[in-house]
């Protein structure tokens, strides 16, 4: 019976709308593949790197948990209630903000930096709040997560591996794309930012 009883109520809502987010971000990759090109014209495979440092950082966030259904330091009930809230409300906005960019995306999403045949430069929705919002969204799950499960610690050490291996995969693929469409992506750069939005 003890495996039951709810001892931290607000703990565990947390945990069980971040995990339902992490199904939910599964899913905006399968549809995002679904609708991807396939005539690829040219990839730069640097990005890997980056997106391997992505991974190695929300491992290291996940695997030193603290207790389960715990907050993530001493707090009052209220403050606890108010962090659940927080953490709950960053990872439903984490995916519906990947959602719409990926959608948004469409034949051009894709997991490294790549062009593809008539590729497009795609500066509206969430893309015209920063250039690379699944990576915010991504930096968002990130969060939740720590704030759900991990050590505030290992939170902090994954969350500085992920934004390492973010800067290389902006900067590369920024790069294919300043290419491909040279004065209309400097200025559209100029414009937005590349990853964190502007407060003003």
């Amino acid at each position: 019976m003890g495996f039951f009883f709810i001892t931290d109520l607000p703990a565990e809502i947390a945990c069980l709308v971040v995990l339902a987010c992490w199904i939910g971000f599964g899913f905006i990759l399968l549809i995002g593949k679904s609708r991807a090109s396939q005539t690829e014209v040219q990839r730069d495979t640097k990005s890997r790197r980056g997106f391997l440092l992505q991974c190695t950082g929300y491992v290291i966030a996940i695997v030193f948990p603290r207790t389960f259904f715990s907050p993530i330091a001493p707090m009052s009930e209220t403050a606890e209630r108010v962090l659940a809230l927080v953490t709950i409300a960053i990872a439903l906005a984490s995916v519906g903000f990947c959602f719409a960019a990926a959608w948004a995306l469409g034949k051009q999403w894709a997991l490294v930096a790549r062009l593809v045949e008539s590729h497009e430069l795609i500066t509206s929705g969430p893309y015209a709040i920063v250039r690379n919002p699944i990576y915010l969204a991504m930096l968002g799950m990130m969060v939740a997560t720590g704030l759900a499960v991990s050590r505030w610690q290992a939170l902090a050490a994954g969350a500085i591996v992920f934004l390492v291996g973010t800067a290389i995969r902006i900067r590369t693929e920024e790069k294919l794309l300043r290419n491909a469409f040279g004065a209309s992506f400097d200025e559209y750069a100029r414009r937005v930012p590349a990853f964190l939005p502007r407060i003003f």
